[in-house]
């Protein structure tokens, strides 16, 4: 229901190596080499793998060349889809045996379960396992399923109906999926379970996972080291939840007498936990500066003094003098454990230095103790949403969570910050309109000359005016200086191009012609009416669309089953208009639609927001129209859409 393309292999053990990702990218390729060959033989295989991942960044060409001929003596051979994936994981064993860099392959620290391509971290999926027990342990759906055992597959087994994952995300991010859009019957047929996955997915991008490499089918299958991958996401999200100033105002304080609000706005959640963190411990006397979650806390010294600093009363101060590790982590948690922190790692995590489980550790530290004591509960005025600029506030949501949805390198934590040196826009316009930038003329983070900046905005100005985007008098300065009004204008302009750009890609649905806004309103009317119903838009600023009702006709309209009319209000106050805004969402998400407005946007009617949305529809619809997964995999664009 997605409009997911599955790439199936008959060797279920083969195809259990590779993502449907993975597996749409590689079999696109080799489609590509076979059409201009008319076969694909050994002797294409180098060129054509030095280029795939995993071996780009290890070997060369003629490497590459040396070790086929090891296992291919005849070059001449001609092979099929399935002899190409045995070669390419051939080639990726010999590579990392070659270099003596087994970890590139792991996905987590500790291994004790493990394919030929991923690890997976018992201790984390035990740590994972214990957080859904105690957050939803009393859900009406999942109650009868948990308390889950952390030694048997009952995590993957639950992941399998996508049930669990959209709950999961509502602890996260309370609100995100409205419950009423998933489906909880009692046994669930294939396409009610795709039906939740594709929610989960679409909800999970929504609150800033990255998804890239994941499909419904992935999870349909219960691929583990991607489940457990997504699901580590997800709680980290929770637990960095309140790193910021908008929730804890109180953070100021970690900043001495600098007070400078706007260094702390540019922090990920979890630079910030570890400033926090070096704050307390050089008040404690503690000697080192912590830098991460794993080889600066392993020795668990850190931790004796953090909780010696922010509970004394439940602390002995020798523990900071115990010289065994092992020894010193276990009383560590002890007296963690008097704190209410629950277990969820053990000692030997800490001292292995497990990243996940140590940040999360620190991460409950903070949540039930973290020892700031300004009373100040107002947000420094440079960054307290006023106005219209409560409005930018969720457009700068939207416009981040777009960016991070193509999987860029570099992720946005704080959008007008993050992009003034320009690399990230250059990063979103080669994924927009690949081959648009000159590599050679920008410069890569962290960029200490400031003309360097200027450089790479001025690129990102003359590609954007390559693509016919309005940028009359503007300058890349003005994004260095982080004009923010600026800044939302051309990512508007930006994600509008991509929309389009989208929705061309199937333009034969218009013989050819090039679809516009208005286009895309006279679809949706069309469609809306088509059905049978009489709701109508006069614009994407129509304010009868705040009820919400229009736009659950129009996914009715593509989709019958997709709505339960008995759910929908008549939107005659900000209650109801919510109500169905929420659900709204939630089933367009639902039906396979990657969207980032909230309910707020519908209420009042967001133009922006209300073309990307109908442009996302509109687009799933074209798609099924069109072949839907009938069609090739590589001739569906793999670009996030909107």
């Amino acid at each position: 229901m997605s409009g997911f393309v599955g790439v199936v292999v008959s060797d279920a053990s083969l195809q259990s190596q590779f993502t449907q990702m993975e597996l749409r990218d590689l079999n696109s390729k080799f489609l590509s080499t076979k059409r201009e060959r008319g076969h694909v033989t050994i002797k294409e295989l180098p060129p054509m793998m030095e280029k795939l991942k995993g071996l780009n960044d290890m070997v060369t060409e003629q490497t590459i060349a040396e070790m086929l001929a090891e296992s291919y003596p005849d070059t001449g051979l001609e092979i099929d889809f399935e002899s190409f994936l045995r070669a390419y994981l051939d080639l990726r064993s010999k590579a990392r045996q070659r270099i003596g860099n087994l970890k590139t392959a792991v996905s987590f620290l500790k291994a004790s379960t493990t394919t030929n391509l991923h690890t997976i971290n018992e201790a984390e999926k035990a740590s994972y396992v214990a957080h859904i027990n105690n957050y939803l342990g009393e859900d009406p759906f999942l109650k009868k399923y948990l308390p889950l055992n952390p030694a048997t597959n009952d995590l993957f087994n639950l992941v399998l109906d996508g049930v669990l994952l959209c709950k999961l995300i509502n602890v996260a991010v309370p609100g995100t999926i409205d419950e009423r859009a998933i489906n909880t019957k009692g046994v669930l047929n294939p396409w009610e379970r795709n039906e939740n996955h594709t929610l989960g997915l679409n909800s999970a991008k929504a609150i800033g996972c990255t998804v890239v490499n994941i499909g419904t089918q992935d999870l349909v299958e219960g691929r583990p080291h991607l489940i457990l991958g997504l699901i580590s996401q997800i709680i980290k999200i929770q637990l960095l939840a309140d790193l910021n100033l908008k929730k804890t105002p109180q953070l100021m304080e970690i900043m001495g007498d600098s007070k400078d609000a706007e260094e702390l706005l540019t922090l990920a959640p979890e630079k910030m936990l570890l400033k926090w963190m070096n704050f307390h411990l050089k008040k404690a006397g503690y000697g080192k500066t912590v830098t991460n979650f794993s080889s600066d806390v392993k020795d668990g010294e850190a931790y004796a003094y953090l909780l010696n600093a922010l509970a004394p009363e439940h602390c002995d101060s020798s523990t900071k003098n115990i010289e065994d590790p092992n020894e010193r982590a276990k009383r560590v948690l002890e007296q963690a454990e008097k704190l209410d922190l629950k277990k969820f790692l053990s000692p030997d995590d800490i001292v292995e230095g497990s990243p996940n489980l140590n940040l999360a550790f620190v991460a409950q530290i903070f949540h039930h103790r973290n020892g700031l004591s300004t009373d100040n509960n107002q947000l420094p005025a440079q960054i307290t949403p006023d106005g219209d600029d409560i409005q930018d506030t969720r457009e700068e949501r939207a416009f981040r969570l777009w960016i991070n949805n193509f999987g860029i390198a570099t992720f946005v934590n704080n959008l007008f910050e993050d992009v003034r040196d320009g690399w990230v826009l250059l990063e979103v316009l080669d994924k927009v309109s690949p081959g648009s930038v000159n590599w050679k003329q920008a410069t890569k983070p962290p960029i200490k000359l400031p003309f360097r900046k200027v450089e790479n905005c001025n690129q990102v100005v003359e590609v954007g005016k390559q693509l016919k985007l309005s940028l009359v008098n503007v300058a890349g300065n003005d994004i260095v200086q982080g004009n923010k009004k600026l800044i939302i204008a051309f990512l508007w302009q930006l994600m509008r191009f991509n929309m389009l750009q989208l929705l061309n890609n199937l333009r034969f649905h218009y013989q050819g012609k090039e679809i516009s806004d208005s286009d895309i309103l006279n679809w949706a009317n069309n469609k809306v009416k088509e059905s049978g119903r009489s709701s109508q838009m006069e614009s994407f600023k129509d304010k009868n669309l705040a009820t919400g009702i229009f736009f659950l006709e129009l996914l009715s309209a593509v989709q019958p089953r997709m709505v339960s009319w008995n759910l929908v209000t008549k939107g005659e106050n900000d209650e109801e208009k919510k109500s169905n805004a929420t659900y709204m969402i939630s089933i367009a998400r639902k039906l396979g639609c990657s969207v980032f407005l909230l309910p707020e946007d519908i209420m009042e009617v967001n133009q922006k927001m209300i073309l990307t949305l109908t442009a996302s529809i509109m687009y799933w619809s074209l798609k099924q129209a069109g072949g839907g997964n009938s069609k090739p995999a590589e001739s569906i664009p793999e670009v996030p859409e909107l």
